[in-house]
């Protein structure tokens, strides 16, 4: 013999749901004409966020080292579309108004005025969702420095091409930790480490950071850490109040973790 399962099923949930799943679909219809008057008063509180939120983009763009943030380009674009689909929407307000009956509870195309409905109901979830999402702690983020800064140079280095292929291969050299360049002055050693500095841009190569630093007998210590801090992102307000020793720790933490390169002219 088999055994046999019992389940026992409560009549009045079914009909609790039932009904309650008859309200909400019925909802659709008899709130429609409120709801699309609510569609476009939500609408301007998101545009009006929008704006207030273009406003702060603008105004830290305004320095050439700050971008809008992936996340708020992305929301921008969202809200652009939110504001297409609801044009799109209000186009059948008048329209579907008309077919109400009944006080608005009911519809003379019951099927036509339930999607128009349920596509409102969910639209103002989706408003309500993005100006929720419109409270950006941070609209803008700096943008990162190039690997190399161009120097303005004439491209043509007369009679220092073997020198510079021999630095170049040095360069390549993973046991090579410091490159020595010496002689009289105006012999080319700037206008050679120049050439070197702007190969960097257009020949692929594993170094994270190309450091130029001008160092001379008179040149101060502060003045070399300012050069350095920036390249590596380190310069800012908190930074330069630094003694020269927390400057110099912070710099050695950074590019211990970096290949790089620093030319010193």
């Amino acid at each position: 013999m088999g055994n046999i399962c019992s389940v026992s099923i409560s009549c009045d949930a079914i009909f609790s749901r039932c009904v309650q799943c008859f309200i909400t679909k019925a909802s659709y219809i008899s709130q429609l004409e409120d709801n699309l008057v609510r569609l476009q008063s939500e609408l301007q509180k998101l545009i009006h966020t929008r704006n207030d939120v273009l406003s702060r983009v603008i105004f830290d763009e305004r320095p050439l080292k700050m971008k809008r943030t992936e996340q708020v380009q992305d929301w921008l674009l969202k809200v652009q579309a939110a504001e297409n689909k609801v044009a799109e929407l209000q186009q059948f307000k008048d329209k579907e108004t008309q077919k109400l009956c009944l006080g608005g509870y009911c519809s003379n195309n019951c099927k036509s005025s339930y999607n128009l409905g349920k596509r409102v109901h969910k639209m103002l979830q989706e408003l309500t969702t993005l100006k929720t999402e419109g409270d950006f702690k941070n609209v803008a983020e700096k943008i990162p420095d190039a690997p190399v800064d161009e120097i303005p140079i004439h491209p043509t280095i007369i009679g220092l091409q073997s020198t510079f292929d021999k630095v170049w291969t040095c360069l390549g050299d993973q046991q090579a930790g410091i490159i020595g360049l010496y002689g009289m002055g105006g012999v080319g050693k700037t206008t050679l480490l120049t050439q070197i500095n702007n190969k960097f841009l257009d020949t692929p190569n594993d170094f994270d950071v190309v450091i130029w630093v001008v160092v001379s007998k008179d040149q101060k210590l502060e003045m070399i850490q300012e050069a350095i801090g920036k390249r590596i992102g380190l310069w800012d307000d908190s930074w330069k109040t630094k003694r020269l020793e927390e400057k110099a720790s912070d710099i050695f933490k950074v590019l211990s973790q970096k290949r790089f390169v620093m030319e010193e002219s």
